[in-house]
């Protein structure tokens, strides 16, 4: 990546060694500094904390999001929240980068490369906006992908096991996670998970429904979608969405205290909001009422544990597999949830990668061995299609791991696919 600078006597800048000339200066970052220090020669370099106070971007009141679950839904709610109480917040992470209410980029990482960052906080500042609301993965954690950056507001959704692949061990994840609030920068945190992370106490809030928090809901119902009633010290305040799922109550409540700490507006205002905001597609997207067919991106077993766990009132079916090379453990903790919620099960592909499907899906049954009314569909199409055509009245449908994703990856290439477009053809919606 390289960018037009005009600053210090420089026309560029960029964070790889092979595209620095003479009228480029070099951004010096712990994912690069070992390349840059086996040149030959060494160009004049900036680091991030100085780029950080040439483009101003310490202007931005920056928000970081961090969590297995839950990081989308909250950042795309804070942002929707912030637009509907006049503020001018951007946006970035696996959905694409957004400022104010104009999409800039597609879909990208969770959290990209420190350069690419600072320089979407540039381009925000550019447009005017004063909030910063992004996701931040385990990776970038570990891997220094958020150096340099002041956060004006830290937020801890859940820390479940995930991407062990990478971390090998769920301590390890959990200690990764827990760097994020090691500092003395203000944070809100999930007080009914809050055992899972450690944490500096310092300028620490929270939110809950069953441990005593900051922001405490009192009382609520998942009636046609979610009303609640909650407290914020002396403060009370109602609210009514649209949403759908007891996961969905604590990532609107993250978002409610978020935005009350970041613009000191009253909890009610802030409240007032939330019906406006209706979800993030692939996220619990419902895609037919009748027969009720939801979309989903829960591609872990505790995603999926929430997701059943929150429609358990109802008799359903599911449609799901595993992606490949990732995590292969929790695919028989998947099965099992699978088996603990579902009467019909229906086993199939995701991302498969280089993976054989058949390998992944047989680690899946380890499961639900025992299980009755398990089918299995290599072809994630053919999964989908005989599980609507087996619906019965009354009957709820979940197509679990791959949400909003329109492509299916199979040995390097990435096929057009579409779970949702897959529903709509067969229930001939438009």
């Amino acid at each position: 990546m390289k960018i037009p600078f005009n600053l210090k006597g420089y026309a560029y800048i960029t964070d790889d060694t092979k595209l620095i000339q003479p009228d480029t200066i070099f951004l010096k970052t712990s994912q690069n500094s070992h390349y840059f220090e086996a040149l030959s020669i060494l160009p004049e370099f900036i680091t991030p904390e100085e780029l950080v106070k040439l483009w101003c971007i310490d202007k931005l009141k920056v928000v970081g999001v961090t969590g297995t679950n839950g990081k989308t839904t909250v950042t795309a709610a804070i942002y929707s929240l912030l637009l509907d109480l006049n503020e001018k917040p951007a946006l970035q992470g696996t959905r694409g980068f957004f400022a104010v209410e104009e999409r800039l980029e597609e879909k990208s990482m969770t959290t990209p490369s420190i350069f690419e960052t600072l320089y979407h906080m540039k381009r925000a500042l550019d447009k005017g906006c004063n909030y910063f609301i992004m996701e931040v993965s385990s990776h970038a954690i570990e891997q220094k992908r958020i150096e340099g950056i002041e956060f004006a507001l830290k937020i801890h959704t859940n820390v479940t096991a995930d991407h062990l692949d990478y971390h090998k061990t769920i301590e390890e994840y959990r200690r990764v996670k827990s760097l994020f609030f090691a500092d003395e920068a203000p944070k809100l945190l999930n007080k009914d998970d809050i055992a899972h992370i450690a944490y500096n106490p310092v300028n620490a809030q929270s939110y809950g429904l069953d441990q005593p928090a900051s922001f405490k809901v009192q009382a609520f119902s998942l009636n046609d979608g979610i009303t609640a009633f909650v407290k914020y010290f002396e403060q009370e305040a109602t609210f009514h969405s649209p949403m759908v799922g007891l996961f969905n109550l604590y990532n609107l409540m993250a978002a409610i205290g978020a935005v009350t700490i970041l613009t000191g507006k009253s909890l009610q205002e802030v409240c007032d909001a939330v019906e406006h905001f209706g979800g993030v597609a692939g996220r619990m997207e419902v895609i037919s009422a009748d027969p009720l067919v939801i979309v989903d991106f829960a591609h872990t077993d505790d995603g999926m544990l929430q997701v059943l766990q929150s429609m358990k009132d109802k008799t359903l079916s599911v449609v799901f597999g595993a992606g490949g090379n990732r995590d292969k453990l929790k695919r028989p903790r998947m099965g099992a949830v699978a088996g603990r919620f579902a009467n019909k099960i229906y086993v199939t592909s995701d991302n498969p990668r280089d993976e054989e499907p058949e390998d992944i899906i047989n680690e899946i049954i380890e499961g639900l061995t025992g299980k009755d009314n398990v089918q299995v569909f290599v072809d994630r199409k053919e999964a989908i299609k005989t599980a609507l055509k087996e619906l019965n009245k009354g009957d709820a449908l979940l197509i679990l791991g791959k949400g909003d994703e329109d492509y299916q990856e199979i040995k390097g290439v990435k096929h057009h696919f579409d779970d949702r477009e897959i529903v709509r053809e067969y229930l001939s919606i438009s």
